[in-house]
This record gives structure tokens, C-alpha cells and sequence, in this order.
């Protein structure tokens, strides 16, 4: 299992690095045992962890024959943006593949191990899937259900107050938390805000507290196209898709010429289609999505059923009136009430970090 753990560590450095693929290592291991070649996946179009591992080995002066390749998620079986991993395994004399679970993407789904099988390969399957899995989160909920895996990031304070009845929020909670905020903005394939925010907060919403080799896509929900063509989220350049839900080719024109993708979504009420939205940004290789929004978007989310995962800073500090984490329909009973399994709690800074999900969401 500690090799395994070691290629999950590799992985790891692919965090956020690697969207729309999957975060992957792989480390390759002689006849005796000895680390010959390590690596993980690389940008979109790049090499995959097991061409790194075998050009590091290449690169060394090892010889890669009859080595056993320790990697964290099944090898490929299809042309995509590079060539299969298992046909390039395979042609550089591999004998044995220790993988910790099958990829999900139809387009793989096993093939790779049949390849390899077929071509005389040993393969073990199963060393560190649950650790592979959690890694690959939003990866494994757009190949299985086709929508991406929603984590709603709150700063609040211990009374659940995000912000003063006037809007004010900052900063509730400690310069640690917001650092480790950003880090969690970095792994994510977008951030999602909403029009009520960019118009009182007007926020950047990109990565700036810790280092990232990309900026996460940004997307607002603007049922009016209301999104100032001055605001400062132009600041950053990266994919920013506007989602909205009544037709004004004046705006779309302007926004477009901003820079912005525009999607056209109407749901009920006037507003986006927010579950229509999720699928779309599938569509488009979304991975995982990063809310950071006021308590109406987020109740509007989490009424729809459509958050997996809540990312809460709590701050020890009580502002009394003001207002909460999600704007939610005043219950009659108890039993009406959202339902969560804490993940973890850890200290950040002088803050709590609570990670919750609804109980079963993560089982696909």
C-alpha cells in the first residue's frame, strides 16, 4: 500500500493543474524493487502520469523492461488529446500494472486493462481506490452522472451569520482561512457566483493567495445579463460563462464582446435553470465547481438539491443579526430540515473548517 500512497502523492501535484483530466500518478519500479521513473498528469493536452514516469525513467538511464507500473487510476485505451497510455505501457516492455481503480470515462471503462491483459501484462487492480476516487471527485460525478461535483464554500460566523444585514463581510473570518479558501478555489474547475454579489461585492473571485498554474473559470448566474461590463471579474483573463434566462441581444453583444460565453437557461420564475446549468458546464468539462455566493443563490441551490458538498469557515466571533448561510423556507417540523454527514473539522487559523455532505451523495 505505501507504494500506492506514494503515487497518490504524485497525484496530488496535479491538483490543480490536469482539469478536464484526472489527477494522476505514476511511479515505475525495477525488477528489485527500486524506483526507476515517477510522474503525474500535466495540462490538457499534455502527457498523462504514465508517459511521465517512463520519459523520467528514459531520462535516468533506466531500462523500463519487465518493471511494474504503480498508477492511481486505470491507463487509457483512447486517442483523446494525447495517445493510449496502455498502448505506450505496453510497447515499452511493462510487466505487471498495479492500478488503483477504473476509469470511469466511457471511452475507457476497462478497456485499458484489457489491453493490457491481452497483451501479457500482469494487472492488479485496487490499492488505493477510495483514495484515488475522493481525489478524482468531480471527475468521477461528470463521467457517471454527467454533472459536476458542487462544493459550496461559507465564511461564517459561530451564529451562521455571513455577512451584516448591509452586506458587509469582511472579513469575518482569519487570513488563514481565506488562504486555504483559495487553495480549495485553485482545485476547482470553476467558480460560481451570482449577480447579487458582483453587484454589491463586485469581486475578482479568481486565485490570488496561493500559487496556481490556472485560473479556474468564472461563472455567473445573471438571469438579466445585468453583469457591469466594468465590473472587476474582467480583470482576470479566463473563461467566464454567464448563464441567464431572459433574451437581451443588446446585453449578450456586450457581454460577448467582453469576453463572456453567454448561455440562455430560462427555468421557472424567470430565473436559470440551475440543474440545466450544472449539465451544461459537464458538457463543457467542468469538473468541479466552487460556489461562493449570498444566502439567496445558495438557498436556491441547496433547496434545488443540487450541492454535494458544503466547505464552512466558521469564525469564533457571534454578529447576531444579519445575514445567514442560505436563504431557506421557514420549516413546520424538523424532519424538513437538510440533512448533513460532517466530513472533517480542522483548525485554520483561529477559524474551524467543516467539510459536510448530504448523507450518500459521494455513492456513484
Amino acid at each position: 500500500m505505501s507504494t500506492i500512497l506514494a503515487s497518490l502523492e504524485l497525484a496530488k501535484s496535479a491538483q490543480n493543474l490536469s482539469a478536464p483530466n484526472p489527477r494522476v500518478g505514476c511511479q515505475l519500479f525495477d525488477g528489485l524493487g527500486e524506483l526507476i521513473g515517477q510522474g503525474h498528469t500535466q495540462r490538457a493536452g499534455g502527457p498523462h502520469a504514465e508517459i511521465m514516469a517512463l520519459r523520467d525513467a528514459a531520462a535516468k538511464g533506466h531500462d523500463v523492461r519487465g518493471a511494474t507500473a504503480w498508477v492511481t487510476l486505470e491507463p487509457c485505451s483512447h486517442q483523446g488529446r494525447t495517445g493510449p497510455c496502455c498502448d505506450a505501457l505496453i510497447a515499452a516492455g511493462i510487466r505487471k500494472v498495479v492500478a488503483s481503480i477504473a476509469d470511469p470515462n466511457p471511452l475507457v471503462a476497462g478497456r485499458g486493462f484489457e489491453r493490457l491483459r491481452a497483451a501479457g501484462v500482469e494487472v492488479v487492480i485496487g490499492p488505493g481506490a477510495a483514495e484515488s476516487r475522493e481525489l478524482n471527485i468531480g471527475f468521477f460525478s461528470r463521467m457517471i452522472r454527467k454533472t459536476p461535483w458542487v462544493r459550496m464554500k461559507i465564511a461564517a460566523s459561530l451564529d451562521g451569520r455571513t455577512a451584516l444585514e448591509n452586506g458587509q463581510s469582511q472579513w469575518i473570518t482569519s487570513e488563514p482561512a481565506r488562504i486555504d479558501g483559495h487553495a480549495w478555489r485553485a482545485r476547482a474547475c470553476a467558480v460560481l457566483t451570482g449577480i447579487g454579489t458582483v453587484l454589491e461585492d463586485d469581486p475578482r473571485l479568481d486565485v490570488r493567495l496561493v500559487d496556481t498554474p490556472r485560473q479556474p473559470h468564472l461563472v455567473v448566474v445573471d438571469s438579466r445579463m445585468e453583469t457591469p461590463l466594468d465590473a472587476r471579474l474582467w480583470d482576470q483573463p479566463r473563461q467566464v460563462f454567464i448563464y441567464a434566462a431572459q433574451s437581451d441581444p443588446v446585453k449578450q453583444s456586450a457581454l460577448e464582446a467582453n469576453g463572456a460565453q453567454v448561455i440562455l437557461l430560462p427555468g421557472p420564475g424567470g430565473k436559470v435553470d440551475l440543474a440545466a446549468m450544472l449539465g451544461d458546464l459537464a458538457r463543457r468539462e467542468v469538473n468541479e465547481v466552487h460556489v461562493e455566493a449570498g444566502h439567496k443563490l445558495n438557498g436556491s441551490l441547496v433547496q434545488a438539491g443540487l450541492i454535494d458538498e458544503f466547505l464552512v469557515y466558521m469564525a469564533p466571533k457571534l454578529i447576531g443579526t444579519g445575514r445567514g448561510l442560505a436563504q431557506l423556507p421557514e420549516l413546520a417540523d424538523l424532519t424538513g430540515a437538510v440533512q448533513l454527514d460532517f466530513r472533517t473539522v480542522e483548525r485554520i487559523g483561529s477559524d474551524l473548517r467543516i467539510t459536510a455532505r448530504p448523507p450518500g451523495r459521494d455513492q456513484f
